[in-house]
């Protein structure tokens, strides 16, 4: 694998996220690392110092519908799932850079529902789209992309990173590719089983309540 040239970084839970970020910028690579991110989390690293290249600026296209679309973008989807050595021809033709890392964690969904107070359009606003978009294509391209949805791993990648010339092991890509998948799949699986849930409820309670028919 190639050193890591460029990482895109998008997180909910922002634990340790500044930190890993100046890590990635102390490494010894020249160029520097570029670091792409979205809206809070672009916001925060800049305040800190770390240089960072908004997402919005680098594909040429805003972050609209109230932050519902920021990162659904060739550029960012092509750069994760190009495959190097098949498709640089196509990546330099549509002016698609390669991905080489993405730190991405999702919505907050299950902390959301739990929530006492949580109506259904909250539970909707929280199931996270561009996330579990991203892990998937990094995962699926995990050849040439490292992906991390675990802040418990943040370590171990800086590791790697700091003792092999800027570059992660196959191993290691495998093993977070494996992660993401089954991150995105625990996820999927709340919204579904929330949903069915809901519904059910709604059921219940025309049964309870059954409205009465016009005269014909």
């Amino acid at each position: 694998m190639m050193p890591i040239q460029r990482a895109l970084i998008s997180v909910s839970d922002k634990t340790g996220i500044v930190a890993f970020a100046q890590a990635l910028c102390d490494l010894p690579q020249q160029p520097p690392i570029q670091i792409l991110s979205t809206g809070g989390t672009a916001k925060l690293l800049a305040e800190h110092g770390i240089p960072v290249t908004e997402v919005s600026s680098y594909t040429g296209f805003p972050e609209i519908m109230a932050g519902r679309v920021k990162t659904l973008h060739p550029r960012i989807h092509g750069g994760l799932l190009g495959r190097r050595g098949i498709d640089d021809g196509v990546m330099a033709e549509q002016n698609i850079q390669p991905i080489d890392l993405i730190v991405v964690n999702l919505y907050p969904f299950v902390q959301t529902i739990a929530a006492p107070a949580c109506q259904f359009r909250d539970a909707i606003e929280n199931i996270d789209i561009g996330g579990p978009a991203m892990l998937r294509s990094a995962a699926k391209n995990h050849a040439s992309v490292a992906v991390l949805c675990d802040a418990d791993d943040y370590e171990k990648v800086l590791a790697e990173l700091r003792t092999d010339a800027c570059t992660i092991t196959e191993t290691t890509r495998r093993y977070l590719a494996t992660k993401a998948f089954a991150h995105t799949a625990t996820y999927d699986a709340a919204i579904a089983n929330y949903l069915m849930e809901y519904l059910s409820g709604e059921n219940d309670a025309e049964e309870d309540n059954p409205q009465e028919n016009d005269p014909l």
